[in-house]
């Protein structure tokens, strides 16, 4: 058969992917298959990275599947933790770490390679990889495997059958990953100190330290994001919500986010509403008012899961069980919501709130005891029930002379701020809204716009973001209104709401670019004041701030004074430049997280996608 001239080995690997007839070629690479487990030579690793490469590439090409990769891979990884002799020969270390990726690329969209890799064994290898035999790296790859194999039916239950255990361990690794690889590798600073194979296969060989900390980083937040899919995967089917639903990790899921480093996975927030599905879930997010302050912040951000937040609060509001111990948080949140019209590919979203809130509210309102919800509702009552009532009856003459009243009331208001008088100013702006009719929209944006500025110059930041996310809602599409969303991150920065703030930061600019620039601009000038916002937030959202505060914090400020700038500035230009993950690299934009069909896995909610970047040459 055809081989490479340079090759001398009539059974090289590469050289039997060249051979062109499939009746020669298909028989040769099964048999090496069999045998290459056995060897110990330095060409395997160089093997395992041409297959990794493939699996990556070709995820659904089923020759390698059905040729015995599984089971090639299976006793390759089973052989890496029980010969520690031969893990540490030559290059073979890296050698889990690629099986076990190989296993996951080709179980990541068909069923059937799902199946053929349940039958060839690999669970019992992965599940060792997963128990920390290894380290974090192959634990990242061995729960992505595993998540992926759980998301089938078919093979959902070979993963069960470790059910208590997974759970726990994903679990485990959710709460605790980011401090680990934070102390075990972005927290050494003396490189000479850090595994080299985690260097290398962070890097693929290339870039220095700073490309390191980026992809250990990205890597991090995929292995929360991959324990939180396993078990994603156990609570839709309603299985171990006991162990789930304890209060201690209810709270850790609050500060689990995927956001700008895994741009299509929900982390925390997709899990909570999955449990908010189920009767025991409901009942016991409902008992946690940290989750429930968290859900509330969301649903009144502009992150890419505020819908997520929002459907959460109403499947705890539309349950009997759980709507009196939230509604008095919920409502002061989502009464600012009730203009929202499309969201997250839904229509009529402030009609559905609306709705939810006001459900019982006649007959129960003396259950209501908190004085401030209770005139809350009655608020909403007189607003879209009356009032919309009221000026449905009015006559086009009658429409105009109020736009009129409300433009003089204004122009008034923006005098009395202009000269200092701000309280004055906010009473005028009260009364035009008043006034306004509720389909004079643009009006009433600038309006509750220019009241919340007024409320960011009394300090009181509460009444700044009510106003300002009302004028987000009023803005078509949602949260585009560019002075709206830049001082409503001023207010939340005053509240210590960092990754809100950033959010609505990174909008704004984004509004800065849409309407400022061209093709052919060059230099973009982004205002300063928001890109020291942006510097900011970085630094208060990093992934791994607690776990920098809680390990070396001292000794990092004593040692290298500040050092850590760095990686704030590169996930700024990471930020604004829109770079991504690097090529050839698996992430967790791979799939969603629950998938469609017979399988019982729910696709998960496509994400509008990064906010457009912010582009690096600011001035």
């Amino acid at each position: 058969m055809p081989t490479d001239q340079t090759c001398t080995d009539p059974s090289c690997f590469f050289c039997l992917m060249k051979e062109p007839d499939p009746s020669i070629r298909r028989p040769e690479i099964t048999n090496y298959f069999k045998k290459k487990a056995l060897f110990d030579d330095q060409e395997l690793v160089l093997v395992l990275s041409g297959l990794w490469n493939i699996a990556m590439t070709q995820p659904d090409d089923p020759e390698l599947p059905s040729l015995g990769i599984f089971e090639c891979m299976a006793s390759l990884i089973s052989k890496s933790i029980n010969n520690r002799a031969w893990l540490l020969r030559n290059q073979n270390i890296y050698i889990p770490y690629y099986a076990a990726h190989v296993i996951g690329s080709y179980t990541m969209n068909k069923v059937e390679f799902a199946e053929k890799a349940v039958e060839s064994g690999v669970i019992t290898p992965l599940m060792e990889l997963l128990r920390g035999k290894m380290s974090w790296v192959e634990q990242r790859v061995a729960v992505r495997a595993l998540g992926h194999l759980a998301s089938y039916e078919k093979t959902f239950g070979a993963v069960a059958e470790y059910e208590d255990e997974v759970v726990k361990l994903a679990m485990n690794l959710a709460s605790t990953c980011l401090e680990e690889v934070y102390v075990k590798f972005v927290g050494v600073k003396d490189t000479n100190k850090r595994l080299k194979y985690h260097r290398d296969l962070l890097t693929r060989g290339i870039g220095g330290l700073e490309t390191e900390n980026r992809k250990a980083e990205e890597w991090a937040s995929q292995l929360q994001c991959w324990s939180l899919h396993i078990l994603n995967c156990f609570a839709i089917k309603e299985r171990s919500l006991g162990l789930i639903c304890k209060q201690e990790f209810l709270k850790d899921l609050c500060e689990m986010w995927g956001g700008l480093m895994n741009q299509t996975s929900p982390a925390g927030v997709g899990l909570v509403r999955i449990l908010c599905y189920s009767k025991v879930g409901r009942k016991s997010i409902a008992d946690s008012q940290k989750l429930a302050e968290n859900l509330c912040n969301l649903s009144r951000s502009s992150d890419d899961w505020q819908y997520m937040g929002i459907d959460c609060l109403l499947l705890l509001l539309n349950d009997p069980d759980t709507r009196y111990k939230v509604i008095e948080i919920a409502t002061l949140y989502l009464i600012d919501l009730i203009d929202l019209r499309a969201l997250g590919g839904r229509s009529n979203v402030g009609e559905t709130i609306t709705r939810t809130l006001l459900s019982d509210f006649k007959q129960r309102e003396s259950k209501i005891k908190n004085s401030k919800v209770r005139r809350a509702l009655e608020d909403i009552w007189g607003l879209m029930v009356d009032r919309r009532e009221k000026e449905h009856a009015i006559s086009e003459e009658k429409l105009q002379e109020k736009r009129v009243m409300v433009s003089l009331i204004k122009q008034q208001g923006n005098h009395s701020f202009w000269v200092g008088e701000i309280k004055e100013a906010i009473l005028k702006f009260t009364e035009a809204l008043e006034l306004c009719p509720l389909t004079f929209r643009k009006q009433r944006i600038v309006l509750y716009s220019n009241r919340a500025q007024c409320h960011l110059l009394l300090r009181d930041p509460d009444a700044a973001i009510t106003d300002t996310t009302r004028a987000l809602c009023l803005s078509n599409p949602p949260n585009c209104h560019g002075k709206s969303l830049w001082r409503r991150s001023q207010a939340y920065d005053m509240k210590g709401l960092g990754k809100e703030s950033l959010m609505d930061c990174l909008m704004f600019i984004n509004g800065c670019i849409k309407s400022g620039g061209t093709s052919k601009s060059k230099h973009m000038k982004i205002p300063y004041y928001a890109v020291r916002m942006i510097n900011k937030q970085v630094d208060s959202t990093w992934i791994f701030t607690a776990a920098r505060s809680k390990s070396h914090a001292k000794k990092l400020q004593q040692s290298h004074g500040g050092g850590d700038q760095y990686l704030n500035d590169q996930m700024l230009r990471m930020i604004i430049e829109n770079k991504g993950f690097m090529s050839g690299l698996s992430t967790i934009l791979e799939e969603s997280l629950i998938a469609e069909g017979g399988s019982h896995r729910r696709k998960m909610d496509k994400a509008r996608g990064r906010k457009k970047a912010v582009l690096a040459r600011s001035t």
